[in-house]
């Protein structure tokens, strides 16, 4: 069930929380719960409405945590999907990955192709069929003997885009078991990272209606993130 601290902040146009990981953003399966259901029936708690209106404008990967934002009117959601199109959402993660020291700051560019029967995606060449640009920056925030911690700025929204580049980069995320390689998984097994080390902890949008710039950060959950970050690089 969707706590109060769960979220961030609410109005009557627009909603923000937190995804726990594990959580499906959506989903069709019957009887596993969702986020959108569960927002849905808080809503209802809240209002008193037995099927309150929540636009779904953007996702998360069920394994990743994160901020999310909802429209709570048709017409917010139209300007919030405008605007996410529009590349006025600002968006950036943190990642952890083992500490390999490929480089402290730096900019993927690649092409990706999603594979619908597998849900995965991989690296191909531009000219691939249905090939799509994907682009990031990371900076390294903090490392220690074993691991690394990197802030992570999309340029695109690309499916599984950020665990598919840093693993083509040779920088896996921990806990990925879909992309990530033999000693990633091992270290992640080990130390008991279940779930992706992958969280979107900063979302910067306009307002759907009045316009106004608003920025919401988290602080990521796990102890792999409190350990990196309770001691991180200016």
């Amino acid at each position: 069930m969707i706590e109060e601290r769960d979220i961030i902040y609410i109005d009557h146009e627009l909603l923000i929380c937190r995804k726990r990981a594990g959580m499906a953003t959506q989903t069709a399966k019957l009887g596993e719960p969702d986020l959108v259901s569960e927002l849905k029936a808080y809503l209802a708690r809240q209002t008193g409405e037995r099927d309150p209106y929540l636009g779904l404008v953007h996702r998360l990967d069920q394994p990743v945590e994160g901020l999310l934002a909802f429209g709570l009117t048709k017409r917010s959601t139209a300007a919030l999907s405008k605007g996410l199109t529009q590349k006025e959402y600002c968006k950036d993660y943190y990642a952890v990955t083992l500490n390999r020291q490929e480089g402290q700051v730096g900019m993927l560019e690649d092409y990706l192709v999603k594979d619908g029967k597998t849900s995965t995606a991989k690296v191909v060449t531009a000219d691939t069929p249905e090939a799509k640009k994907a682009v990031l920056r990371y900076r390294m925030v903090n490392v220690d003997k074993e691991c690394a911690l990197y802030a992570i700025m999309l340029e695109t929204g690309r499916f599984h885009q950020i665990r598919v580049q840093m693993a083509h980069t040779g920088l896996p995320l921990l806990g990925d078991r879909k992309y990530g390689d033999e000693e990633s998984i091992r270290y992640s097994e080990e130390h008991g990272i279940k779930n992706v080390a992958l969280c979107a902890f900063k979302i910067s949008l306009p307002h759907p209606v009045s316009g106004k710039r608003l920025v919401f950060t988290i602080e990521p959950e796990g102890k792999i993130f409190e350990r990196l970050l309770g001691n991180k690089k200016a």
